[in-house]
């Protein structure tokens, strides 16, 4: 069995609540977007033993995606707003929770290992996309609503924590 089985939602939803703290305390007057993302990537991705690949990707115009700070194995380097599971996020700015990638119409497969997928839009509070926080797992079925609901809560954090940056 997987993590993602053994897991009960009141033990995600714990270390979601943990691991949030803990990025909070560590972005604290933090002002750099990509140490801010590599620093989320990396607590993210040691937090959870189904996040298999955990990063973002950049928007850097109004129709293509650049890969930033990840952790785990080599990511696609772009991505167009009309390919993929993180295009599909960045074009709609919704949260893209995909429970098998086979299933998604286009996806992309950076990975031949990745099974599922969360992909939640990063955007100031003006609706500016600044990123999209894209995690893959090797699992089946890995994310579930409390993922989506802990990485929501981040992502809107990031968004108004960065408001101001520029695309890079």
């Amino acid at each position: 069995m997987t993590e993602t089985t053994l897991v009960t939602a009141e033990t995600r939803a714990a270390r979601y609540e943990d691991v949030l703290r803990r990025i909070d305390a560590l972005l604290e007057g933090e002002d750099d977007w990509i140490a801010a993302m590599a620093t989320v990537a990396c607590e993210l991705h040691g937090a959870f033993n189904y996040f298999h690949w955990t990063g973002f990707y950049r928007a850097v115009s109004e129709d293509l995606l650049v890969i930033g700070p990840y952790q785990g194995g080599h990511g696609c380097l772009r991505i167009a707003f009309d390919r993929g599971v993180c295009g599909a996020a960045a074009r709609t700015r919704q949260t893209q929770l995909i429970p098998d990638v086979e299933a998604f119409p286009g996806h992309i497969a950076c990975s031949s290992s990745t099974r599922s997928e969360i992909v939640v839009p990063v955007l100031t509070p003006e609706g500016r996309l600044l990123a999209v926080l894209d995690v893959d797992s090797d699992d089946p079925d890995a994310f579930n609503e409390t993922d989506q609901h802990f990485l929501e809560i981040l992502c809107r954090r990031l968004g108004t924590q960065f408001a101001t940056t520029q695309q890079q």
